[in-house]
């Protein structure tokens, strides 16, 4: 195992303990899309945080580590690592988190994003009002939902922070009408009153 290089890395599943004797660990991906982490044969592992831990902590910065074999196994993943061929190393990685710099995603389609890519744009619609930007993505189950929060405002830095209105759009063609990640921003058919 290495040190990890400092780039941005994206979190994309948790390491939920051992499988079977001999190293394996077991994975719960936080996307159903787990492309990025068949495609890459080195991951890297940051250290589990203080409520996931279990024991010592066996190391403080992120791990690159190389990725032997990844399969299925039920609804989560399983994989062999190199250098992690006992169960008991495998268990004390158990809330670990798997990551990828972004650069290792594989390409997409035209017209087809990561979450990833959508968080932090600037949401306007067609009357080129701003409903603010995508803070986090939802599914539920056959679409994809963009959440959409309205910025404070810049003017008032001491005044008591407003509620500000969330907007929950679903990432379907009816609705969104265009996504330039260029210009940071995502065009859609949508109301501020919705």
């Amino acid at each position: 195992m290495a040190k990890a290089p400092p780039a941005p890395l994206i979190d994309l599943a948790r390491i939920t303990g051992a499988w079977g004797v001999r190293g394996w660990i077991k994975l719960a991906p936080f996307s159903a899309d787990a492309d990025a982490l068949h495609e890459a044969r080195d991951w890297f592992i940051a250290p589990p945080d203080a409520r996931r831990r279990q024991g010592p902590r066996h190391f403080d910065a992120p791990l690159q580590v190389h990725v032997l074999q990844l399969k299925p196994q039920g609804d989560a993943l399983v994989a062999q690592l190199q250098g992690v061929d006992d169960r008991d190393v495998a268990q004390a990685l158990r809330g670990a988190t798997i990551a990828l710099p972004r650069s290792a995603f594989p390409a997409l389609p035209e017209g087809e994003f990561y979450w990833v890519d959508l968080l932090g744009l600037q949401v306007r619609n067609r009357q080129a009002v701003v409903l603010g930007t995508v803070a986090e993505m939802l599914s539920n189950g056959p679409q994809s939902v963009l959440v959409v929060r309205e910025q404070p405002p810049a003017d008032a830095p001491d005044a008591p922070a407003p509620r500000l209105r969330e907007h929950l759009i679903p990432f379907v063609d009816a609705y969104v009408d265009s996504v330039s990640l260029t210009d940071g921003q995502i065009v859609v058919d949508w109301q501020p009153d919705y």
